[in-house]
């Protein structure tokens, strides 16, 4: 494996790891709707786990409330179900075929706790790159030891793949100080 094959492995390694921290943040809780906070949830319907995104179109009709519309009436009740074993909070209220969650005021204690989560999420998020950084480095060196590249070129590529580390923990860095703006603004 080439030195650029390696280095461009482990940039994507690293923007796919980038993207699933933004995705896992947009599921956290602020004080305004998203479809992203009930998306995921798992409902157990047809004899197995679907999420809810398969099972029901979601909107945000107001800016504090979410409406999940399932496009079949016999999945009302267990999405209603799965939405309040989620834990997250919510208290769904159904309406015919419709389901409603009004978002309560956030709480300073539970804005504390959305930013503690945030933070665990950064944290796994970093570790994932630099699990790609160790898998890149140890790459690198088995080319060096394998000959076909010289010392200066092994050096670089070190180099490179620390400079990339850095550039992606930056970024979800920035990506937390927003998240916990985000979630401390009332």
């Amino acid at each position: 494996m080439a030195l650029d094959d390696i280095l461009l492995e482990a940039e994507e390694k690293m923007s796919k790891t980038d993207e699933v921290v933004q995705h896992e943040f947009a599921g956290v809780r602020t004080g305004k709707a998203s479809p992203v906070l009930v998306e995921n949830i798992l409902v157990e319907v047809y004899g197995s786990h679907m999420r809810i995104r398969e099972l029901a179109s979601i909107t945000t009709p107001e800016p504090r409330v979410l409406a999940i519309q399932p496009w079949d009436a016999t999945t009302v009740q267990p999405i209603e179900k799965a939405i309040m074993k989620a834990n997250l909070g919510l208290t769904p209220t159904t309406q015919g075929k419709l389901i409603r969650i009004v978002l309560p005021e956030l709480s300073t204690e539970r804005r504390q706790e959305m930013v503690k989560i945030a933070r665990k999420m950064a944290e796994d998020g970093r570790v994932a790159i630099r699990h790609v950084r160790r898998d890149s480095l140890e790459a690198v060196k088995k080319e060096g030891k394998t000959g076909g590249i010289t010392e200066d070129q092994t050096e670089a590529a070190e180099k490179e793949v620390q400079k990339l580390t850095d550039e992606y923990i930056g970024k979800i860095e920035a990506h937390l100080a927003h998240k916990e703006k985000e979630i401390l603004t009332v």
